[in-house]
């Protein structure tokens, strides 16, 4: 389950919007929000490029993604 809190902190720290991640995630903006609001899970490959667009350790990633 996303802690939904900590990845939206994550996406403003970065100053990105919504609609910029999703187009980098190849998927609609409706989609994101959809996955981030925990209605549908992120695939792997959408955590790792997440990952790296947001600069999160390993631990983020972990704690965001995996608790």
């Amino acid at each position: 389950m996303t802690d939904t809190k900590a990845l939206r902190e994550k996406i403003e720290a970065k100053g990105l919007k919504l609609k910029a991640v999703a187009e980098k995630l190849g998927i609609t903006p409706y989609c994101l929000q959809r996955k981030i609001n925990n209605e549908n899970e992120f695939k792997v490959s959408e955590v790792d490029k997440l990952s790296s667009m947001l600069e999160l350790t390993l631990s983020e990633t972990q704690a965001i993604f995996f608790s």
